[in-house]
């Protein structure tokens, strides 16, 4: 079976995965910051539709590579049955490739103009997105995050030094900028085949045994699956509405919004990277003590981080003048990051461990059920853009909750007291950001931050006094053994001098006789 991950371990992980993160976030900002600013409206607007539905192009493997996650996250990469994972691998390939062609031949005879294109590209996505996952799941799962992260960093500075050729010369095209995001998966399809190359091409199961294997992996991963990609359709089914009831340029402003706060949860994604096959390899008994203390982190952490919206938006207000709509959207948008920040780094996570699919599947769709009914309410009914973006922020904020809920009840823990003060703190920041001027909404904030934290005292300071003690703990033990060894050394010393004076005289009488 494979080694135990240690702290030490687990560290040099969180800070790989933090370097591959770091890249990332320079890319979003370019793609976030920097392209709007050089395209107009509609064409960042048309290359957002198709960031959008190619998100959802991982779905296409129905729970095939989550069941590897969950079957095989034990394993090291020598441990792997590599020729059932080949014949899996061949399966996908066919699977996806044919249902990009029938997309491909759907969107050439059925679409017209700018929508041909778009779905054409999201046709070429089906392959690439799900042959780069395959690669990267079959590094995280082996815990081989040092070549994960060569691979997201690869592709995502293939991805952005493309995007920087095509802002350096001007292209105001959107369907460039669709053709390196598929460059980016390109290299990184590439650099999966090196890393690991006894899971793509060789010897495989015969037929009969790779359905069996098959059904093992959707059997097991299709309501992780089902789970995950329900948690990204509680935001995307919310850009679909607003795509489809609002014009392109709403679209793209509330795309703008939407973009800019997923620039927060790009750490979120490198601690969450590792967080699962650590959590796989370690004692249970320890599991509950650590949701406590990366929640008392997270938290503050994040509720501290939205003071920066305010002076950001007098940047971007600058930088960007004709996203000025934009803003409002994004301080309604912001909390997102709290919640959806916990779902994937810790509720999630832990559910996986646990074992509990059914319960992730069952809260995400009740969220997408609640989520549904108010976006079509507020889009159809009563034509309120601002109410949509708000019960995207409660639907997200419901299905954190609950999921919250389904741990601490596995693990021991009531959270109920800190489920209604971030409750308070989320409807404090969004009426400061929307409807005072930026600078008294920032001080009005500070001051609802400020109780946050002073209610939050005793955790805060535990947490970091605990981290202090281990720390000096650690130094104290360093200075014992080093003194420890020292005395040894001199007490070895002086019997061995004792040891030499009695051989001496042993001679010396020896001799007189």
């Amino acid at each position: 079976m494979a080694q135990n991950i240690t702290t030490k371990k687990f560290a040099k992980n969180v800070v790989f995965s933090m370097i591959a993160q770091i890249i990332s976030l320079a890319i979003s900002f370019v793609t976030t910051l920097i392209v709007p600013k050089f395209i107009d409206e509609f064409q960042y607007s048309y290359w957002q539709t198709y960031m959008l539905y190619v998100g959802y192009v991982g779905v296409l493997h129905f729970g095939l590579l989550d069941g590897l996650v969950l079957r095989y996250s034990k394993y090291d990469y020598e441990e792997l049955d590599k020729a059932r994972l080949r014949s899996q691998f061949a399966v996908l390939l066919i699977f996806t490739s044919l249902i990009a062609g029938i997309m491909a031949i759907v969107a050439l005879f059925t679409f017209t103009g700018i929508n041909k294109f778009v779905f054409l590209f999201v046709a070429i996505g089906i392959v690439t997105r799900n042959f780069v996952t395959y690669g990267s799941y079959m590094l995280q799962i082996t815990n081989r995050i040092n070549k994960y992260v060569v691979l997201i960093i690869c592709q995502r500075l293939v991805y952005g030094g493309i995007i920087g050729v095509l802002l350096a010369l001007r292209i105001n095209d959107y369907r460039w900028y669709c053709i390196a995001d598929l460059c980016g998966d390109a290299v990184a399809i590439l650099i999966g085949i090196l890393f690991n190359r006894g899971l793509y091409l060789g010897k495989t199961l015969k037929v009969s045994e790779t359905w069996k294997e098959l059904k093992s992996n959707i059997s097991s991963g299709i309501l992780l699956m089902m789970a995950n990609w329900s948690a990204m359709l509680m935001v995307g089914s919310a850009k679909m509405i607003i795509q489809w009831h609002w014009d392109e340029l709403v679209f793209g402003k509330v795309a703008f919004a939407f973009s800019a706060s997923n620039v927060f949860l790009v750490f979120v994604t490198a601690v969450s990277v590792v967080l699962f096959p650590s959590l796989q390899r370690i004692d249970r008994d320890k599991l509950p003590q650590m949701y406590k203390s990366i929640r008392g982190l997270i938290s503050p952490l994040l509720f501290f981080i939205m003071l920066f919206y305010f002076p950001g938006c007098w940047l971007l207000n600058l930088w960007l003048p004709k996203y000025s709509e934009s803003l409002p959207y994004l301080g309604i948008l912001l909390p997102i990051i709290i919640y959806s920040s916990k779902v994937s780094l810790l509720t999630n996570n832990y559910l996986k461990v646990y074992r509990k699919e059914q319960s992730m599947l069952l809260v995400n769709v009740i969220s997408i059920a609640v989520g549904i009914v108010l976006f079509v309410l507020c889009a159809y009914l009563f034509d309120h853009l601002t109410a949509l973006l708000c019960s995207v922020v409660f639907v997200i904020m419901l299905n954190s909750v609950l999921s919250e809920i389904v741990v601490s009840k596995l693990i021991g823990v009531n959270l109920v007291k800190e489920y209604i003060v971030e409750a308070f703190i989320t409807v404090g920041f969004i009426l400061c950001a929307t409807l005072l001027p930026r600078w008294w909404g920032c001080l009005a904030y500070f001051g609802v931050f400020a109780v946050y934290a002073g209610l939050n005292y005793k955790s805060v300071m535990h947490l970091a006094k605990s981290i202090t003690n281990r720390i000096f703990r650690k130094r104290k033990t360093v200075d014992t053994n080093t003194a420890e060894e020292v005395s040894g050394q001199v007490e070895e010393s002086i019997d061995a001098q004792d040891q030499a004076e009695s051989a001496d005289r042993q001679i010396e009488e020896n001799k007189e006789e």
